[in-house]
C-alpha cells in the first residue's frame, strides 16, 4: 500500500450479499453488494494507527475489532469489490497521517479594545432611540 504500510491479504474476507433498493429484473437473484471485514486488531499497523483508525471507523468497527465496510454502489461484483478495497486504504492512509496539534490562539489586544470600543457605541446608539424620561 505504502512505504512502511503493507496490506495483508489473509486478514481481509469478502462476502457477497444482495443489495438493498429497487432494481431490475435480476434483484432477488444476483448478490451485487460487497461486505469486507478487514480485522484491525490482528493487523501488523503501529498501535497509534490502529487507534486512529479505530476512531476514524465509528460504528463500522465491531467489538472484536474487526472493520466492516458494505459497499453496494455499483450494480456488478467486480466495481463494488474494487470500491470497498479502494476504501479501506484510503481509511488506512487517512489514519496514517498524524493530526496536526492544535495550538491554541487568542485574539490580539487591539482587537479585543476594537470589539470593545464598537460595543460601546452600539449600546449608546441604542440608548439614544429611547423615549425621553418624564423628568
Amino acid at each position: 500500500m505504502t512505504d512502511d504500510i503493507i496490506l495483508d491479504e489473509s486478514l481481509i474476507t469478502e462476502r457477497f450479499v444482495k443489495a438493498s433498493g429497487p432494481g431490475g429484473q435480476h434483484v432477488n437473484k444476483t448478490a451485487s453488494a460487497v461486505q469486507l471485514r478487514y480485522d484491525v486488531a490482528a493487523s501488523a499497523l503501529a498501535p497509534a494507527i490502529k487507534q486512529r483508525l479505530v476512531r476514524l471507523a465509528g460504528s463500522r468497527m465491531t467489538q472484536d475489532g474487526v472493520l466492516i465496510l458494505h459497499v453496494e454502489d455499483h450494480r456488478s461484483q467486480e466495481r463494488n469489490r474494487a470500491e470497498a478495497r479502494a476504501r479501506l486504504i484510503r481509511l488506512i492512509r487517512q489514519a496514517s497521517r498524524k493530526p496536526k496539534p492544535r495550538i491554541k490562539s487568542r485574539p490580539s489586544l487591539s482587537s479585543i479594545k476594537r470589539q470593545k470600543d464598537a460595543k460601546a457605541k452600539k449600546g449608546q446608539t441604542k440608548a439614544l432611540r429611547k423615549k425621553p424620561g418624564m423628568d
